[in-house]
């Protein structure tokens, strides 16, 4: 009996490897068979589709995401914080500083892995059950004829792997019973090994890999993350050497919890004790230096409510300051396994033959930790007072960063700093504090300007058309059978050898929760919308929190001699402005922005209602 049933579960195995490998190969399954079919296998003649292969000599491509650093953090982009290895790809190939996100880490990853904009996709917020709403632009579901750079590129002849943060699964189908065509192997990743999140503890992730949930073992995400990349690309070449490979490398860092072993985080024992205002000053006078910012650039003020760092507390500067250590220990932890993976494709020969896309930070830095920072609080717990806040985090101030640390996140001054020179924060789409990133693209074969900067405005929805045109690759009309939408990007190739090139991709629009945005040549009308999140997370409490976006006020820049946004133009050019405004609405209408959802609908319950008609999906 034990026999007939392994046999039949091997038989099971094989046919389930067999569809498997149809699904894979389903567009080119359509076409016209060419052979004969007779009445005997005389009188008849095979035809087969073979397997796509990819270019000889295709390149191996990796996108690599971190997670809210901030523009102004990294040393490869003048910050104070080493990051070596980000250093050495940027000097051997191209800094783009003009490049954006979408402002929030779900929205920046959807519009990054299809092409499109968020919205368009319908990840208007997150696909999250308490973030998302039933509406085409918001019901946190990638529909199948918006396919990512993944699928593309399997049915390029190219194997797939994904490690990391992936946080696009909608939380109904994140358990082990699926289903699991909104999981990463159901957009086109052979392997996944990460979390479908978007936040989760470092030591105890809330660990995937593939269809099913795996047990942690101990040690710092990250670094498991990247032992698999190298333990997946490794197996995959040992059988198939000269077949390539993507991978979307996407680490928790430096999303809280800001969690690190003190081997690192000590590296950084009083680099902060002057403050945030130093720190600013001296990462703005860096990056003019460097030429990442124009010379008649201008810091902005301190945002609203952050303190001068001369008017703190001995203990608060004391406080503050352990949880920047912990922070650029973090970031510089995050660079040091990049670097491994790096090191791991040059030891193997594999290096000079990679494409490297690297986006510090999926929004800027986090506006989410608080007035005081953050060690075990959840973002919306109950307010307290301010003091109450110092004296909790100064009685905890051991637990910064370590495992017990489980909700660490710096101060609200440390993140502006973070994002040096622009102002705000993630979640606001209106400013460049929120929504520009720094970007490098290394490829020594093929990026002859070597340690130059672009400024051409790109956007996330870029980098899937620019990976595909660098590699002579169309985009399907179909994916497993699926009529495929058209990309919105715009390839950035143009610009790889030809610094002064005009930016290709003029309009974009931004919204996350109410604040928005629309840029156009150089000029960008935005709007900060309140309640906006720190209004709710403690940070002001008495605020009015009621919506009314009709009493939104638009401000007007003009980026091309405002760099940093600070001086409000719409009452002089009322024309411009409207003109905006209106580029907006059509915006809006064409990519399912409406309707306008903020945080009051999301704390109030006025989204994700399913208390409609049930439906037989059998019918």
């Amino acid at each position: 009996m034990k026999k007939i049933k392994i046999k039949y579960l091997l038989a099971f195995t094989g046919v389930l490897a067999f569809s498997y490998a149809h699904a894979q190969n389903y567009t080119q399954q359509q076409q016209p068979f060419t052979g004969v079919i007779g009445k005997t296998t005389a009188d008849s003649k095979e035809a087969w589709t073979p397997n796509v292969k990819a270019p000889k000599g295709a390149p191996n491509v990796i996108w690599i995401l971190l997670d809210d650093v901030g523009f102004g953090a990294t040393s490869t982009f003048g910050g104070v914080i080493s990051t070596p290895n980000f250093d050495t790809l940027a000097n051997q190939g191209l800094r783009y500083t003009n490049f954006h996100t979408a402002g929030i880490c779900a929205p920046t990853r959807s519009a990054l892995l299809t092409g499109r904009n968020h919205h368009y996709v319908h990840e208007g917020g997150f696909s999250h059950t308490v973030l998302s709403a039933g509406y085409p632009g918001w019901d946190g579901r990638i529909p199948s004829d918006k396919g990512t750079i993944a699928e593309i590129l399997r049915e390029s002849g190219y194997n797939t792997f994904a490690v990391g943060k992936y946080g696009l699964t909608p939380d109904e189908d994140a358990t082990d019973a699926g289903p699991f065509d909104r999981w990463p192997s159901g957009k086109g990743f052979d392997h996944f090994f990460g979390f479908l999140g978007s936040q989760t503890d470092q030591y105890q992730p809330d660990l995937v890999e593939d269809n099913a949930h795996a047990t942690p073992d101990g040690r710092n995400l990250n670094e498991q993350i990247t032992d698999k990349a190298i333990f997946y690309i490794t197996r995959q070449q040992k059988v198939a050497p000269n077949k390539p490979f993507f991978l979307y490398y996407a680490p928790a860092a430096t999303h809280a919890p800001h969690q690190v072993s003190h081997e690192w985080s000590d590296l950084y024992k009083g680099k902060f004790d002057e403050g945030w205002d130093v720190f600013r000053k001296r990462v703005f006078e860096n990056q003019k230096k460097q030429g990442i910012i124009p010379a008649n650039a201008i810091l902005p003020d301190r945002n609203p409510n952050i303190k001068a760092w001369d008017s703190l507390s001995p203990d608060e500067k004391k406080l503050y300051a352990r949880f920047m250590e912990v922070y650029a220990g973090y970031l510089t932890y995050a660079d040091a396994q990049v670097g491994r993976l790096i090191q791991y494709l040059k030891t193997s020969k594999q290096l000079d033959n990679t494409l490297i896309f690297v986006v510090i930070g999926d929004n800027g830095a986090s506006k989410e930790g608080s007035l005081n920072g953050d060690i075990d609080r959840q973002v919306f717990a109950q307010p307290r007072d301010e003091q109450e806040n110092i004296k909790h985090n100064l009685d905890k101030i051991g637990e910064i960063g370590t495992p017990e640390g489980k909700q660490t996140n710096y101060p609200l001054g440390w993140a502006q700093a973070a994002n040096t020179p622009f102002k705000y924060w993630k979640q606001d789409a209106n400013a460049e504090g929120g929504t520009r990133n720094p970007l490098i693209v290394y490829y020594p074969k093929g990026i002859k300007d070597g340690g130059t900067i672009r400024t051409q405005y790109g956007h996330v929805n870029d980098l899937l058309p620019t990976t595909l045109e660098y590699l002579g690759i169309t985009p399907p009309e179909y994916i497993r059978g699926i009529k495929q939408d058209t990309l919105q990007g715009t390839s950035l190739v143009y610009s790889f050898d030809n610094a002064k090139a005009a930016s290709r991709h003029r309009i974009q629009y931004y919204y996350i929760f109410g604040s928005r945005s629309i840029y156009k040549d150089g000029w960008k009308a935005e709007v900060y919308h309140h309640p906006d999140f720190t209004d709710y997370a403690r940070f002001k409490p008495g605020v009015d929190t009621t919506n009314n976006f009709n009493k939104d006020v638009w401000e007007l820049y003009d980026l091309n001699t405002d760099y940093t946004e600070r001086i409000n133009l719409a009452a002089k050019y009322p024309e411009k402005l409207n003109e905006l405004k209106a580029l907006f609405e059509d915006q809006a209408q064409k990519n399912h922005l409406y309707p306008f959802i903020d945080w009051e609908d999301v704390l109030k319950g006025r989204i994700h209602h399913t208390d409609g008609p049930t439906v037989n999906p059998g019918k």
